[in-house]
């Protein structure tokens, strides 16, 4: 297949993805006040599946390709997917300590969230175990997010891997620019296109503007590690089971530490969350994991 039809195919790609999901986004963000808030997050991550969605239509149709060609029939290299997990949750350890280590926030060993999201229940009528103290609860939460949630999460993550890791990120390899350059457009396509998320608030409640560029800069860093994973294991499924897991314990900070500014410090996609980030991608390049030989 010649360059121009790989940047053809590029092309309807991004293009098609942005608008399914912006599309869906904006649609459903009219009725935001209608719509009660759990079912109105489930209609969010509906619209991770526009790139995956897109991803088809166009090896498909543009292509006239099968879809195999986007590694979704293999499992790849089982190997990298205990890395998908452990940079998950390590990184989310170490951007906690280093919060705290910086000043920016605390542990919360009273539990405070828990405590409050009990009390509440408590207070609307609900029946309530008596063994369900905050910290039960907390830790239980960590638990379950640490060993279960990833492979729920597997289900919208899919929908962005199989379009960001799946078809776009090979066929910019492909494309001639190399595989650096292809992770880091890549990565600034797949934060551009969180910006309807964002500006409603999401990740960066205090910041929703500024919030689209650093969650950019995050989808950068987080994009290198995924593409890392796609290309070395040979399959989507890896950076699709890394994805579930870093959003099933994305939240986590919020359990264990106090309220602090979620731009700066607490998560991942905070400014220190950075550092774990780009800590480990050193290590790759330093080990020479990066770039993978294919």
């Amino acid at each position: 297949m010649s360059d121009h039809q790989q940047k053809n195919a590029v092309v309807w790609f991004v293009v098609l993805a942005f608008v399914l999901s912006w599309a869906w986004w904006g649609s459903i963000y009219l009725f935001k006040s209608s719509v009660p808030a759990p079912l109105y997050l489930v209609l969010l991550g509906i619209g991770m599946w526009g790139p995956g969605l897109t991803a088809i239509l166009v090896t498909r149709f543009v292509l006239g390709e099968r879809l195999r060609t986007t590694t979704i029939n293999r499992l790849g290299r089982l190997r990298y997917y205990f890395w998908a997990w452990f940079v998950a949750v390590a990184g989310t350890i170490a951007v906690m300590l280093l919060t705290v280590l910086f000043g920016v926030s605390q542990f919360d060993f009273q539990f405070t969230l828990a405590r409050n999201q009990l009390n509440q229940w408590l207070a609307e009528g609900a029946k309530v175990p008596s063994f369900l103290t905050p910290q039960v609860f907390a830790l239980g939460g960590a638990f379950l997010a640490i060993t279960i949630a990833p492979f729920i999460n597997c289900f919208f993550a899919l929908g962005e891997e199989l379009g960001w890791r799946g078809f776009l990120l090979p066929r910019l390899i492909q494309t001639g620019m190399g595989q650096w350059k292809a992770l880091l457009l890549s990565g600034a396509i797949w934060g551009i296109w969180h910006a309807p998320a964002i500006v409603q608030g999401h990740n960066y409640p205090l910041h929703p503007y500024l919030g689209v560029l650093l969650m950019t800069a995050f989808c950068v860093l987080l994009g290198i590690i995924f593409g890392w994973l796609r290309l070395a294991s040979g399959s989507v499924w890896a950076p699709t089971f890394a994805h579930g897991a870093f959003n099933a314990v994305a939240g986590l900070p919020m359990l264990i530490t106090t309220p602090c500014d979620w731009a700066i410090g607490g998560m991942l996609t905070s400014l220190i969350g950075w550092i774990p980030l780009a800590l480990f991608i050193a290590w790759l390049a330093w080990t020479k994991r990066l770039p993978v030989q294919t």
